[in-house]
């Protein structure tokens, strides 16, 4: 870090985060900021890698809780980032968010199946309805 300070405009356009998420990082401890006497936000020069590294564990479904134990790694590069911690804990949480998207996945499976079985019910039903109709229809002329 060099000293300088970039405002919620800047860091939002550096990371092509909106400044609302990046007032919910700062809400939810990722992130921190000063403020000027004005009211400004003031971020540090490594709140861009922290915001770009949240983000990134967000899209690879991790949550904010997830991302709060390895808060002290955040303001590296990403390249680096994942030789910060310690691997076997680093691990453990990927593997336990795997383990709930894993089950959210065989859930999801499930109801796929069910709505497909009960399409195909409803079709076979509408199929014989219409072919009743139709023999009602030729037998009356």
């Amino acid at each position: 870090m060099n000293g300088d300070v970039v405002q919620i405009g800047e860091l939002s356009e550096r990371t092509g985060v909106s400044r609302r998420s990046i007032r919910y990082y700062e809400q939810k401890g990722l992130l921190r900021a000063r403020r000027t006497g004005k009211g400004w936000r003031e971020y540090d020069e490594d709140a861009v890698n922290r915001v770009l590294n949240v983000r990134e564990l967000l899209r690879s479904g991790l949550t904010v809780e997830d991302i709060r134990q390895v808060e002290p790694c955040l303001s590296m590069e990403m390249a680096d980032f994942m030789s910060c911690s310690d691997a076997d804990h680093a691990i453990a949480m990927y593997e336990e968010r795997l383990a709930v998207i894993d089950e959210k996945a065989a859930l999801l499976q499930r109801h796929r199946e069910e709505l497909v079985r009960r399409i195909a019910m409803l079709r076979t039903r509408s199929g014989a309805d219409d072919f009743e109709r139709i023999l009602k229809n030729a037998r009356r002329t």
